[in-house]
This record gives structure tokens, C-alpha cells and sequence, in this order.
């Protein structure tokens, strides 16, 4: 990015091609939409270039970009007012299901089904720090400089919105079971 800033920009290419699915995924996870997400991941690159002087080269790269994400992010909201979410969240599955995944596809699919209901209705800020930790496999030392806030709070929020993920999981899957009776 360095080298951007000072006028190569042939070099935004190697930077697109190094973390434009990494972005896609952060920003698709967050709006549950696939040609928006595009979009966005788009304009983040825009923005790169257009503010490619704010970059300083004393923090790490993709924490400035993660803080672009979710300006661009925040102002899409914004523009939208937020449309429905749908998610794929099979990599939660063992986590908030507490086991293995279910042998049988159907079982598996009603699961999913049920994740993605539970993660739509988590708070934004709670769906954000589970996205960061979780998909986007960051460090909570990297995700606490991306949202301005220490190490530990990001834990700790990282750990509540587990907790509110897997709350939200048990009463909804709990509400399709006692429907089934």
C-alpha cells in the first residue's frame, strides 16, 4: 500500500487480488447479499485509492482496510436502511449446535436454517465482531485496532455474542421443535 500511496498504482492490482475474497466474505457476511457485497468490495477498493494518503504504514494494512469496509459498509446501511439478511453460516454449525453436524442432509439443512435466523437477529455489532473472529479469522488484537477499542473488550464481546448466538440458536430451534408436536 506504501507503494501505491506514492503513485504506483499498478500495485492496487496485487492488493485486489490479496484481499478482495477476504473482503467479499466480511462484507457478505454482514449483509447477507451477494451482489451488494460485490459492490461494496468495489467501492472499498475506490476508496483505497482515493484516500491512499491517510494510509501511514504504522499500523497494519488490513486493519485500514477493515476500517474502510466498514465506513463503506456503514454508509451503504445508511443509503438502504437495511434489508433483509440471509446468511451461510455452515462454519458455526458445531460451534453453536454444541456437536458434531448432522449426519443426515435434511437434519444439517434444518440446522443451517435455523443458524441463519439466529445470526439475522443478533445485533449488528454482535454479527460484525462474530464475522471478524470467526470468518474472517482475525486476531483480537487486529479486530480491537479495527474497532478502536482494547484487546480484552473485543473478547469479551466476541465472547457475549457467542453466547447471544447460541441463546437466540436453542429458542428458535426449540420454538420449530415444540411447532412439530
Amino acid at each position: 500500500m506504501l507503494r501505491v500511496k506514492a503513485g504506483d498504482l499498478d500495485k492496487m492490482g496485487l492488493l485486489f487480488e490479496r484481499y478482495h475474497r477476504p473482503l467479499f466474505g466480511f462484507l457478505y457476511h454482514m449483509t447477507g447479499q451477494r451482489d451488494v457485497s460485490e459492490d461494496l468490495v468495489q467501492n472499498v477498493f475506490f476508496r483505497m485509492l482515493k484516500y491512499r494518503h491517510t494510509f501511514t504504514g504504522d499500523g497494519e494494512f488490513r486493519t485500514w482496510m477493515y476500517h474502510l469496509a466498514r465506513n463503506v459498509l456503514a454508509d451503504h446501511v445508511q443509503k438502504n436502511k437495511r434489508s433483509a439478511h440471509k446468511y451461510d453460516v455452515a462454519d458455526l454449525v458445531e460451534t453453536i449446535g454444541g456437536g458434531a453436524a448432522a449426519d443426515e442432509p435434511i437434519q444439517k439443512e434444518q440446522e443451517l436454517a435455523v443458524l441463519n435466523k439466529a445470526l439475522s437477529k443478533l445485533s449488528d455489532d454482535n454479527r460484525e465482531v462474530l464475522i471478524l473472529s470467526r470468518f474472517q479469522e482475525l486476531k483480537y488484537e487486529e479486530i480491537a485496532r479495527i474497532l478502536a477499542t482494547t484487546e480484552g473488550a473485543v473478547k469479551v464481546r466476541v465472547h457475549r455474542a457467542m453466547n447471544a448466538l447460541k441463546s437466540l440458536y436453542l429458542r428458535i430451534e426449540n420454538g420449530s421443535k415444540a411447532h412439530e408436536l
